[in-house]
């Protein structure tokens, strides 16, 4: 009999264990949420200057051309821009011609 009552009395003891745990886990639950809720909002500022600050770092690492290269560069870009303004100009101006003429036929 005497196994019998502690069986019965681990079983209770096991049961208000889980009861408990599960309570505390309950309670946990809800102060976790909230916990995450206020930890958002505190982190948020960092969260959103860090890519900032990564830019900024990163920028600093940039080898920039001189400003005889930039010159250069940007005179390279704009001659080839009036250059292919030409050409299709060109194109646009023969195949109008084209067109013209198959419409005489």
């Amino acid at each position: 009999m005497s196994e019998e009552k502690k069986t019965a009395a681990e079983t209770e003891q096991s049961v208000k264990k889980t009861a408990d745990k599960a309570a505390k886990t309950a309670q946990k639950a809800t102060e976790g949420k909230l916990a995450k809720i206020l930890n958002w909002f505190k982190t948020l500022p960092k969260r959103i200057s860090k890519p900032f600050k990564n830019m900024w770092y990163e920028l600093k690492k940039v080898t920039w051309p001189s400003k005889h290269k930039l010159i250069t560069y940007s005179v390279i870009v704009l001659v080839f821009m009036l250059f292919m303004g030409i050409v299709i100009g060109l194109l646009d101006t023969g195949a109008s011609a084209l067109v013209r003429k198959l419409m005489e036929i």
